[in-house]
């Protein structure tokens, strides 16, 4: 009998050390998932709830996409964009970037905050949050259309997004921007950012 209890509470002790073992295993981390580009009312969202800690009455003037080779572009999205918001009450404007990754210079993951500058209405403007029906991702693809040739010519070249109001259309627009800069772009294409309708093509 006591030969029997001794193997019965050695087998006991046994299956308790391997439950003890299996539990105290450190468990693997799910691999973590690569940066993702998002749209500029997602980034937009994220930097306007940061800016309203700076002042209530902001109101963005523009936002613009930023090319990172280290994330893979998505159609109508960016890893990184940059808003500028102004405050009628401070007579001031100040700069916020989101960004998916750390980047060069003053690119901060998450949202960073620049500093405050001095602001006159020029041929940009103040808009409301609300004028944003249409996100960059929608904007794209009503480019597309219109400019489906030109996109055919040039495959693999970069696609950049400016929002902002100005006196050429009566809402907000998105102007898509085959190019690393508005400046060196010869082709774009405006997008009504209320409606989603096609506005004009420069090039």
């Amino acid at each position: 009998m006591k030969t029997f209890t001794l193997v019965s509470s050695a087998v006991v002790l046994l299956l308790l050390a391997g439950c003890s073992t299996e539990t105290s295993a450190p468990q693997k981390k799910a691999e973590e998932k690569p940066p993702e580009p998002v749209t500029g009312r997602q980034a937009l969202q994220q930097m306007y709830i940061a800016a309203r800690g700076w002042a209530a009455d902001i109101q963005p003037v523009r936002i613009t996409s930023i090319l990172l080779a280290e994330v893979k572009a998505e159609p109508g999205k960016a890893a990184a964009w940059e808003a500028l918001f102004v405050s009628a009450s401070q007579n001031k404007a100040r700069a916020y970037t989101y960004s998916v990754v750390e980047g060069e210079g003053n690119l901060h993951k998450g949202v960073f905050a620049g500093f405050d500058q001095s602001y006159s209405i020029g041929a940009a403007k103040p808009f409301p949050m609300a004028a944003i029906k249409v996100d960059s991702d929608q904007a794209y693809q009503t480019a597309l259309k219109k400019g489906a040739d030109y996109d055919k010519k040039n495959p693999g070249k970069p696609i950049i997004f400016l929002l902002e109001a100005n006196n050429k259309f009566p809402d907000v627009s998105w102007r898509v921007i085959w190019g690393e800069t508005a400046g060196t772009s010869n082709f774009s294409i405006f997008v009504d950012a209320s409606t989603g309708g096609y506005l004009e093509t420069i090039h």
